[in-house]
């Protein structure tokens, strides 16, 4: 890991070069666990034996305005104790929640309040300056019998309720004005991953590109295009915002396309989106 600051350093100054750093930011993903406490959010704390790397990488974010990126999953939690960890409660789910003593906050979900529990360990080291963004959560849709939880509905309910409050641009109760930004884990699902059978199962696709489960989309909140059997480059499919995850999710299967079908698709796709004004390099350790 003390390899990791200079070579976030070395990037940085290659964009300066560049005349880039104003439209890049330079990060690193971290796991949950270099928090020693995360119960309740207001101890959060950093594992002591990392403290000595994590104070100057801190100092860097600050500096440089980027952000600290966490990968946070809910379902180890749930997995390793679900006869004490409500299901709801990781699933953003109707429930009482959970009061934090010492900020009086309450917390409907496990994910906000890992959030904020980063939040407090970085203020312990002096920064309160710097944005928490999740760069990995997600749910399995199948796992070992050991994996309690790892099914298509619960992993279609955790995705669906967290891409529901993304889109409504919600904060954690520590930080409501700043909405919750996050990577969903993952598109495809990796068939040749090794590892435990949950490993293989967080796509929200097949890899031949057929949906593993509904996302929870309601079809009738969205008007489609009408449909073609086939997409060409004559004929492109007209994609907008509001027909994007019919078209997606309820209106035919992806797999069924030829390979220029699928390119088509994509391209007509890529026109509702813009680069956005800042991105991310994050660099692993």
């Amino acid at each position: 890991m003390q390899s990791l600051l200079p070579a976030m350093q070395s990037v940085h100054q290659a964009l300066l070069d560049l005349g880039l750093a104003g439209r890049v930011n330079v990060s690193t993903a971290h796991s949950v666990n270099i928090l020693a406490t995360s119960y309740p959010p207001s101890a959060g704390a950093f594992r002591e034996d990392l403290a000595q790397y994590i104070q100057p990488l801190l100092n860097f974010h600050a500096e440089v305005g980027s952000p600290f990126l966490v990968n946070a999953y809910p379902f180890f939690a749930y997995k390793a104790s679900p006869a004490s960890v409500s299901l709801p409660y990781v699933l953003f789910e109707p429930n009482p929640g959970v009061r934090d003593p010492a900020t009086n906050l309450t917390y409907d979900n496990m994910l906000y309040a890992q959030i904020d529990a980063v939040y407090a360990a970085m203020k312990a080291m002096g920064h309160a300056d710097i944005t928490v963004r999740i760069s990995e959560t997600g749910w399995p849709s199948k796992g070992d019998d050991d994996e309690v939880g790892a099914t298509p509905q619960n992993a279609a309910a955790y995705n669906g309720n967290l891409m529901k409050r993304i889109a409504a641009g919600e904060g954690t109760p520590l930080k409501p004005a700043v909405p919750v930004d996050v990577f969903v884990f993952a598109l495809f699902n990796e068939d040749m991953k090794p590892g435990p059978s949950s490993e293989r199962n967080y796509g929200l696709f097949y890899p031949n590109g057929t949906p593993v489960y509904n996302i929870g989309f309601d079809a009738a909140s969205f008007s489609p295009s009408p449909t073609t059997s086939t997409f060409s480059s004559s004929s492109r499919p007209t994609v907008t915002k509001k027909n994007l995850n019919f078209i997606l999710l309820r209106n035919f299967e992806y797999a069924n396309l030829s390979f220029i079908e699928q390119r088509e698709l994509l391209l007509a796709m890529s026109s509702l989106f813009v680069l956005p004004k800042k991105m991310s390099v994050c660099c692993n350790g």
